[in-house]
């Protein structure tokens, strides 16, 4: 295949307007054709923006658009299943961004639809495309720490996500919508399946929306075993209120990696009360490049037929200790995920 991937993005918030942006800007083999949110006035200013014509609020529309070889779902997490689905019957390549879903069974039929209908379905874990990260990867791989011990993963930020993620019932909590990367990144650099995951959480930051809204949590923090033995730490937050915060570490019988920093860059303003180095502001910026490689990757994909490395069960896998981490909220003991009925 030898022609350009014509794109459309569906949901114009925060992280759709990263990948449409990057889209419009020039990723090889893509172009940005169509822009689609269910609130006018979003989509027709990420249209303008965009410079596009094509302008949805209907996904359906959207999908069934001949024009579009694929579609990247930044719409929330409660939609993605029922968008995507849709997308893959009508022939469409999926770009889902992270949660994969709310459910197992969401889950599980957008891999099925995927694979039915022969067409690429790839998870925005865009870590696993950051040079920080990947490079992590490939000392653990390679030995370089010995066998792994432990993987510390802390997801924090600084601003809550749009309303909806207030509603438990469509976001999953703090768990889903901010450390997906996290339960991501213990098992990937892991290099084990979830097998066990305790998790403490509760409220300091943001009480008043814990009244308004049941099931809110700012903070969390979960123990995990992977089946290999390696344990694991993930530490959530959000929000945080002072920065984006992204790193893990792992530890080995030889040695341990280190990955990302709290501070943005190198610059280090000093005057005689002190010194102070700037925090990275968001998540967009930490990991611009990141962002603009996963969706290079896909678009690679789409054109040489070959596998996501980030595939639809790698977003299922995550989302089984999302919700095993959530279970365990509930009853307060560890909950240990049946390996024999996942889908390995």
């Amino acid at each position: 295949m030898s022609r350009e991937i014509r794109f459309c993005v569906i949901g114009v918030g925060r992280a759709g307007m990263v990948h449409a942006r990057n889209l419009k800007a020039g990723i090889r083999g893509a172009k940005l054709i169509a822009v689609a949110d269910v609130d006018p006035a979003s989509a027709a200013r990420a249209a303008q923006e965009l410079e596009v014509e094509r302008v949805y609020t209907d996904y359906l529309e959207a999908v069934s658009d001949e024009a579009v070889d694929a579609v990247c779902v930044a719409s929330p997490v409660f939609t993605h299943a029922q968008v995507a689905v849709a997308a893959v019957r009508a022939g469409k390549h999926v770009f889902c961004e992270k949660p994969m879903a709310l459910t197992l069974d969401e889950a599980d039929s957008m891999i099925d639809a995927a694979r039915q209908a022969g067409v690429k379905l790839q998870i925005g874990f865009m870590r696993r495309f950051d040079f920080g990260f990947r490079e992590a990867k490939r000392l653990i791989d390679e030995g370089e720490i010995g066998d792994v011990i432990l993987v510390r993963s802390v997801g924090r930020g600084p601003g809550l996500p749009g309303d909806w993620y207030l509603s438990f019932e469509k976001s999953n909590g703090l768990l889903a919508e901010v450390n997906s990367h996290d339960f991501d990144t213990v098992r990937w650099l892991g290099r084990g399946e979830l097998l066990r995951v305790y998790a403490e959480a509760g409220v300091f930051a943001r009480r008043d929306l814990s009244e308004q809204h049941p099931g809110f949590l700012d903070s969390a923090v979960v123990s995990v075993r992977l089946a290999n033995g390696v344990m694991g730490v993930i530490e959530g937050t959000c929000p945080d209120n002072y920065g984006y915060d992204a790193r893990a570490e792992v530890l080995g019988t030889k040695g341990v990696i280190l990955v990302g920093q709290i501070e943005e860059g190198s610059s280090v303003m000093c005057r005689k009360d002190g010194c102070l180095r700037p925090v990275t502001p968001s998540w967009q910026w930490r990991f611009r490049q990141a962002y603009v490689d996963e969706m290079s990757h896909f678009v690679e994909c789409i054109l040489d037929d070959t596998e996501p490395l980030v595939t639809g069960l790698d977003g299922r896998k995550a989302l089984e200790g999302v919700l095993a981490a959530n279970r365990s909220l509930r009853e307060g003991v560890p909950i240990t995920l049946e390996l024999e009925a996942s889908r390995v």
